[in-house]
């Protein structure tokens, strides 16, 4: 049995990312900023869901395309939108794509709902929580959710955010077995397959298989050349990387290809999977490791680290040597070695402010300055994930 057949085997719920460069409209002999939503493509993905669905698996989409959407109903050709034009387009855009969405979903005799979620909405574990319970609710009814960023008054997600990011989230939110991200490349190349090749030399080679995202993968997966996207291939390594960490595999093949849904539940190698066969860690840990931002950073010496990835342990003020940025009690941090590696994350018990006064103290020290309120640990150990 292959991998990919293994994976099959163990599939309940499947998680689909459209990019924007899937749905947009790019057969009229006009720009794709021009062109807007293509409802030919929405139609195309509302039928190979419900193929899906037909197997017996809960899906929920994850789509792209409010602002381009948004874009060709104001009638923005330019690239360079402020970020209050394209707050303005997201929110006529959303409501056009949903729209477009639903009657092509009824067609099918499949239901759909809209979630808008922001960073807000999952930084914080009930409201997280809560986004978990009302997506399993609708799955449970048989209703497609349909999620999307809350671009229109989200700044930071349209400035860096994406929805391949979002999709892992949402993943690993509703515990999937596998997520999809449909663009309009063919996979992860081991080097930029749009560049030119000089006469004799190997053209760009499709990776099948990731099982391990590490520096050289990130660096190879580039940035996007498409104008219509954010962030490009780079985001979805990113994106498979945080899904991998939860336990789930993640594909990330060519949305044009006609045949591409099909092929994938036949187990053929298209696209690439990122893979590692490992468990999951815990959801809790997931949440803190890979959805709340970090507030600041902790720099800890050689022990500390030691402390941390070889034995488990929690971090104490003896351990730190630097503390960088405004945080309080309860922020998620970055922790660094002193050469800058990172080691892992945690939701810290003390502000930024008493971090400078006790840091490298032993405990005994630390209790004469602070008193009994004083905590032992600067990151427990349940509270600390380490990468």
């Amino acid at each position: 049995m292959t991998v990919r057949e293994e994976i099959l085997k163990n599939i309940k719920t499947v998680v689909i990312k459209i990019g924007s460069s899937v749905i947009s409209n790019r057969d009229k002999g006009r720009s794709a900023l021009e062109c807007g939503l293509s409802k030919d493509w929405v139609r195309h993905y509302a039928r190979k869901i419900k193929f899906i669905r037909d197997k017996g698996y809960n899906v929920v989409l994850v789509s792209s395309g409010a602002i381009m959407a948004g874009r060709e109903r104001l009638e923005f050709g330019r690239a360079d939108l402020t970020i209050p034009e394209k707050q303005a387009c997201a929110a006529i855009g959303q409501s056009f794509l949903m729209h477009t969405y639903e009657k092509a979903f009824e067609k099918k005799e499949l239901k759909v709902a809209q979630i808008l979620l922001s960073h807000e909405d999952l930084k914080n574990r009930t409201r997280y929580l809560n986004a978990k319970h009302t997506i399993e609710a609708l799955l449970e009814k048989g209703v497609v959710p349909i999620i999307n960023e809350n671009d229109s008054v989200t700044v930071e997600e349209i400035k860096i955010g994406d929805n391949d990011t979002l999709s892992a989230t949402v993943a690993c939110l509703v515990d999937a077995q596998l997520l999809i991200i449909l663009s309009d490349v063919d996979g992860l190349y081991d080097r930029d397959p749009s560049l030119k090749v000089k006469p004799g030399a190997e053209k760009a080679q499709l990776i099948s298989h990731v099982s391990k995202v590490n520096e050289g993968i990130e660096r190879i997966a580039g940035k996007s050349n498409n104008r219509l996207t954010v962030g490009g291939m780079i985001t979805k390594v990113l994106a498979a990387k945080k899904t991998m960490s939860f336990g789930i595999p993640t594909l990330v093949v060519n949305g044009l290809e006609e045949k591409v849904i099909e092929n994938i539940f036949a187990s053929k190698d298209v696209g690439t999977l990122f893979w590692s066969g490992k468990g999951k860690i815990r959801d809790r840990k997931h949440w803190i490791a890979h959805t709340l931002k970090p507030a600041g950073t902790l720099v800890i010496d050689e022990g500390a680290r030691k402390a941390l990835v070889e034995r488990g342990k929690s971090l104490l003020p003896a351990g730190l040597v630097k503390v960088k940025g405004k945080f309080e009690f309860g922020n998620a941090l970055t922790l660094v070695d002193e050469s800058g590696n990172e080691i892992g994350r945690g939701l810290v018990n003390y502000s930024s402010r008493d971090l400078e006064q006790i840091k490298g103290l032993k405990t005994s020290a630390v209790k004469s300055l602070l008193g009994e309120s004083y905590y032992e640990e600067v990151i427990h150990r349940d509270d600390l994930v380490v990468f």
